[in-house]
């Protein structure tokens, strides 16, 4: 096992890699003119909701591995104060400030934002930003999947197994309804229920460094999910962090309107910051 040398790191000094160069070919309806990583919930872009959720673990260094529409969420952050808060204009005044109402887009926050092209693989964009990985041990996630996963215990479950990468595995969410039946009875009816045994790739990384060097090469098509993490898997170095809360990607229209309905219902476990 590799000895990282990064162990007792505070999480506000790892670095978070955040893929964000999907199109969302599949979500045409809510982003037929946006990067996937902007598809709003609720009003805020899905990568908003994910850098919420690391910052509530204590994490504030963000790498945007970009590719698809990247101008736009470039745009997004560069004018994040007013994306994010109510304010008044006075449009008669020469070089008036605006008046903001609320302290919302103080998050304190370093973002780094690195074109890694657009069909790019995802191993491969990891490689593109790795340069801007200067610590021993970083954290990685998609920019489409969201949950009320412990991202401090994904760090620790790192740190105590020892081993070059953690994957956070989650409980697959069936996409048909399931009844229980007795005769010709329906005693139970659960819509689209989480199933209790069968573990998937909820997309939550913890990674040693050492993984983009011996893992990963320059071929631009490699994907992650495939060659790197099937080698680090035999070689006994891919240990998991269970987690049994909520979690959901959003591959699909219906998948949008249904964490937008949480959302607006004020039923988001994902929620897990204050404000």
């Amino acid at each position: 096992m590799y000895e990282s040398k990064t162990e007792h790191a505070n999480p506000a000094d790892i670095p978070v890699v955040l893929l964000c160069g999907g199109m969302g070919t599949r979500l045409r309806e809510a982003s037929e003119k946006l990067p996937k990583p902007l598809v709003d919930i609720g009003g805020k872009p899905i990568v908003w909701h994910i850098m919420k959720t690391y910052s509530h673990y204590g994490f504030r260094r963000f790498i945007l591995a970009l590719g698809y529409k990247s101008e736009l969420i470039r745009r997004y952050f560069l004018d994040y104060r007013q994306n994010v808060n109510d304010f008044t204009l006075q449009l008669g005044k020469v070089n008036e400030e605006p008046t903001w109402h609320g302290q919302t887009g103080a998050e304190d926050w370093e973002i780094t934002f690195v074109e890694t092209g657009l069909l790019t693989g995802t191993a491969a964009r990891v490689k593109r930003v790795s340069h801007f990985i200067d610590t021993d041990t970083f954290m990685l996630t998609y920019g489409d999947g969201i949950g009320d996963v412990n991202l401090a215990e994904v760090l620790d479950t790192h740190r105590r197994e020892g081993r070059l990468a953690t994957v956070t595995g989650v409980h697959p969410t069936s996409r048909y309804g399931e009844m229980h039946v007795d005769g010709a009875q329906v005693t139970e009816f659960n819509e689209k229920p989480t199933l209790a045994t069968g573990w998937v790739n909820g997309g939550f990384f913890a990674f040693d460094r050492l993984v983009i060097d011996k893992y990963i090469d320059d071929d631009v098509d490699m994907m992650l999910e495939k060659k790197p993490l099937q080698q680090i898997a035999a070689d006994g170095e891919l240990a998991v962090h269970h987690h049994e809360g909520f979690w959901m990607g959003m591959d699909t229209f219906r998948d949008w309107t249904e964490l937008n309905g949480l959302w607006d219902k004020g039923q988001a476990p994902w929620r897990v910051w204050e404000s």
